[in-house]
């Protein structure tokens, strides 16, 4: 009995597959093409060592550095200038004896002398708005670059230095040996720029009508570079795209501004008492203690008032953060100034938003409980924010820091807003203050890798957005029933994936040199995590694994392999074939439905039956044999039973061959038979997923598993057995694999009207 079961098994695979054997050699020959596609990526990773492990944790070795700050700010609000002095002093926590330090001198990619407006090409248009041509020919460039006036150390000794355009190399007295601290000073001042004319991560934006500017600060300071195992000092330049590589510190920043300014930023507000009028610290009070509506620190009115006239007088605001990588800060005597708590597992964190009048009533409307729902998913997803505040600034750019985050949208001047300003606020609010955690705490190089910042935010910007649309409904536009997010759902990035190969590069390409930016750096990386989550891993693994990367990762610097390894580590799912080919390539997904053969199953042998019975030794009468439509024998097989329906099941045909006890295990009896033929055109390995639509009008999903390309990178066959009949079959229904190509992903074939055709179609109507 067993024997004839394994026979009746091998005919099944082999009268669909037309010989096992054939089918094994086709695979064979495909066999160089699949190893590419499924083997381990042992090449393109560094191997394990005693700061980084194989399961993707830091290791037994693993070091950090530390540069702390102390800081004495002022802006010089009537010549939009920045005057600032600092002590560093810098922790050497690696093995190694460093003989200079490198610091960061982001500012001089705005010196008159930059190199980076001429790393990008240019021609002339034929014609160009006036202002432009001035900016472009007429007008001098801005001169935004640092000026050191002194280096330093603390006993006031000079320190020899050299500026390289945005790194300055600074040679210590004597060699820094490993766990030895050594600090020292820097003296500077620059131009702010104006970043609504000219651009940029920081500076004002100014309003004529009142002679007032709002500022918002970033790399406004020296900034210690990162030394760590992976490549010493990271001291690529800055030429105005890829962001930054910091190592965590603690800072005191003392910050002199006008006395009228109101002024939020990273760390502590350690004399809140002494720039706190009572008004305002009765209302910070009562924020403490409201979780559902944000509270008025400062009010339009007041705003609206300030701003008409300019003080004399300074004020300093002295902040204090711990752990942190960076700093930022924004100041405005137009600010209005709203705040609310958010309880975090244990503990409050204050929701903070600032803005002017210029943004109401959107922001007063949305912004903070968008920082509100933010921290609640994150948290959700990660760890519970570690620190005190969040805030929002409403600027004309989204950028992030530690704690605060600057973000677009405006009303017009009417107050009046379209849907696409509202969400895109909310979203840009979601997507900055979402960085806190990438990279600002989960601290990758963002030099380097920018999808590792902006990537892995970008997706969990995607679930913080579905999040804020159930808990605040009321933002959601009418007509749309979930968040409309811009990123993150496969069939968002299938115009990129399919595009142009010459203009695509790699996830894995330093941010600086790829193509399509956004969609490299942000949109594709976001789409891939989303599939794994959604179609591969499932929640349950992935966000198992998500979570333990973050943890692990917290407060350190991972690389990619770190990220990798993680994930695969805490799932046990293989995913090196899905890194190679979203990450290492620029591969796109189309996997289509190439042929499907209909078969009657039958007690009467044709001539491949019988050669069949021949070389198995076995009596033809007593096999069941698979006739495909079309061949011989199945119109006569059709025939006899009077229709397809009345054929007999193979259940029928072999009863006599088990015993009783043995029949009780047969569950089913088909009937229907197809053998379907998937083709791969793209080349992306990707799990099949099939929705069968059967006569009576119901459905069923199966998915195969990405490994069933292992051996044939080109088609596939399954063999399908159903008591019903199959009417038709659809690849991706739901659209989750990013397939460019879905003319193929039907059967029978669906007939569609080309653009050409539509065109036509619509001359006519």
């Amino acid at each position: 009995m067993k024997i004839f079961k394994f026979f009746l098994c091998a005919l099944l695979l082999t009268s669909f597959s037309t010989y096992a054997q054939d089918d094994e050699k086709a695979e064979r020959q495909q066999g160089h093409t699949n190893e590419n596609k499924f083997k381990q990526l042992y090449e393109e990773f560094s191997t394990p060592n005693v700061f980084r492990t194989g399961s993707g944790a830091p290791g037994p070795g693993y070091y950090q550095q530390q540069a702390d700050y102390k800081m004495d700010i002022e802006i010089d609000d009537d010549n939009a200038k920045l005057h600032g002095d600092e002590t560093i002093t810098y922790t050497n926590n690696s093995p190694d004896d460093l003989n200079y330090l490198w610091v960061q001198l982001d500012q001089n990619m705005r010196a008159r002398d930059s190199k980076t407006p001429l790393i990008s090409s240019s021609g002339i248009s034929p014609a160009t708005v006036s202002s432009r041509a001035v900016k472009s020919y007429l007008k001098e460039s801005f001169d935004g670059g640092f000026n050191i006036e002194h280096v330093k150390d603390v006993s006031g000794k000079d320190l020899p230095h050299t500026i390289n355009r945005t790194m300055m190399r600074v040679e210590l007295p004597k060699v820094l040996k490993s766990g030895e601290k050594f600090s020292f000073q820097i003296k500077w001042w620059y131009n702010i720029n104006d970043h609504v004319k000219d651009g940029g991560r920081s500076g004002y934006e100014y309003f004529e009508e009142n002679d007032n500017r709002i500022y918002v600060m970033a790399q406004f300071y020296p900034r210690m570079a990162v030394y760590n195992d992976v490549e010493g000092w990271q001291n690529s330049q800055f030429w105005g795209r890829d962001e930054f590589a910091l190592p965590f510190g603690n800072f005191d920043v003392n910050i002199t501004v006008p006395a009228d300014h109101i002024l939020d930023g990273t760390g502590y507000l350690v004399n809140r008492e002494d720039v706190f009028t009572k008004d305002m610290m009765k209302r910070f009070n009562k924020a403490k203690k409201s979780y559902d509506e944000p509270v008025m620190i400062v009010t339009q009115a007041e705003a609206e008032i300030t701003e008409k006239s300019k003080s004399k007088k300074k004020k300093t605001w002295k902040l204090s953060a711990q752990m942190v990588r960076d700093f930022g800060f924004a100041t405005s005597r137009k600010f209005l100034w709203d705040m609310m708590a958010v309880k975090l597992g244990e503990k409050d964190v204050m929701a903070v938003s600032l803005y002017s009048k210029e943004g109401n009533p959107l922001w007063e409307q949305w912004s903070t409980k968008s920082v509100a729902s933010t921290l609640r998913t994150y948290s959700r997803m990660t760890f519970d924010y570690p620190y005190h505040k969040a805030i929002s600034v409403h600027a004309p750019m989204g950028m992030e820091y530690p704690m605060i985050c600057y973000n677009f949208g405006r009303p017009d001047k009417d107050g009046n807003y379209s849907d696409r300003t509202k969400y895109g606020m909310i979203s840009v609010i979601i997507h900055e203050v979402g960085h806190n955690w990438f990279p600002m705490i989960v601290n990758s190089d963002e030099r380097q890798w920018t999808w590792m910042d902006e990537g892995l935010n970008t997706f969990s910007q995607y679930i913080a957005e579905q999040d804020f649309a159930e808990w605040y409904p009321a933002a959601l536009s009418p007509s749309d029933k979930a968040y409309p997010s811009r990123r993150g759902p496969a069939k968002n990035i299938v115009r990129y994936m399919g595009g142009n190969q010459d203009f695509i590069a790699p996830i894995m390409t330093k941010g600086l040199n790829t193509y399509q930016f956004g969609n490299n750096a942000y949109g594709k990386p976001a789409t891939a995590l989303n599939i794994l989550r959604e179609t591969i891993m499932g929640h349950d693994l992935f966000d198992y694994s998500f979570k333990e990367y973050a943890n692990r990762w917290k407060f350190k610097h991972p690389t990619p392999e770190d990220f990798f390894r993680t994930m695969e580590d805490a799932s046990a799912v293989d995913l090196d074939w899905f890194w190679r080919g979203w990450f290492y390539t620029t591969d796109y997904t189309d996997i289509g439905i190439k042929e499907v053969k209909r078969f009657a199953v039958t007690g009467t042998p044709n001539d491949n039956g019988k050669r069949l019975a021949e070389q198995y030794n076995r009596d033809p009468s007593s096999l069941v044999y698979f006739i495909e439509e079309g061949a011989e024998g199945y119109d006569d097989a059709i025939k006899s039973a009077g229709t397809i329906d009345n054929l007999p099941t193979v259940k029928e045909y072999i009863m006599d061959n088990f015993s009783p006890k043995e029949q009780k295990e047969f569950k089913t009896a088909p009937q229907y038979f197809y053998e379907v033929t998937f083709e791969k055109p793209g080349g992306l390995v990707m799990p099949i997923i099939v929705e069968f639509t059967y006569a009576d009008g119901t459905k069923k999903r199966e998915t195969y598993p990405v490994q069933i390309w292992r051996l044939n990178d080109k088609q596939v066959s399954k063999a399908i057995a159903s008591d019903k009949e199959i009417i038709s079959i659809a690849l991706d229904p739901d659209l989750e694999t990013a397939d460019v190509d879905t003319t193929n992903n039907a059967w029978p074939k669906e007939v569609k009207d080309s653009d050409f055709d539509k065109f036509k179609s619509k001359v006519r109507d």
